[in-house]
């Protein structure tokens, strides 16, 4: 038997979500980060989220904000100001993860990263998240970086 009704998401998936759309309203108009809060608080289907993980992530990054900027700018390949406030939104949450929460594998930062800007991003904005991250990664966490690369199968060279 089906249900019409989608799968319930994971909490930590619903706080990232959250704190894109918070950080997509302060980038745009550098909105008090309290007020921004408050506001998602009554966001439908704000229960589904895990509360301590959103705030984290949404006070964190506003608060590292220049600190994730310099992390992720080597590897842009135009000026911060041009990046989509999405795009930017997700890799300022990524690169929060990737410093800040060693728990969570690079490899979910990178997937969770991607799933975002798919859903909320331009068509192919994910494929530049993606790019952008797996360099932040190598710099920030190496030896999960080093390790995914010796898992993923390379194609012999061309004869």
């Amino acid at each position: 038997m089906t249900s019409d009704k989608p799968a319930p998401r994971n909490a930590r998936r619903r706080s990232r979500e959250l704190a894109l759309q918070g950080l997509y309203q302060w980038l745009l108009a550098r909105s008090d980060a309290g007020a921004i809060d408050a506001h998602l608080r009554e966001s439908p289907g704000f229960e589904k989220a895990d509360l301590d993980y959103f705030t984290e992530l949404l006070h964190g990054v506003i608060r590292k904000v220049d600190e994730l900027d310099a992390q992720i700018t080597p590897f842009l390949d135009r000026r911060i100001e041009h990046l989509s406030p999405v795009e930017h939104g997700v890799l300022l949450l990524a690169g929060y993860e990737m410093a800040y929460r060693a728990e969570v594998p690079y490899r979910v930062v990178i997937n969770e990263a991607v799933e975002l800007t798919k859903t909320f991003g331009g068509t192919d904005g994910y494929k530049f998240v993606n790019g952008v991250l797996d360099k932040v990664g190598a710099k920030l966490r190496p030896a999960e970086s080093e390790a995914r690369s010796r898992a993923t199968p390379r194609a012999p060279p061309a004869s």
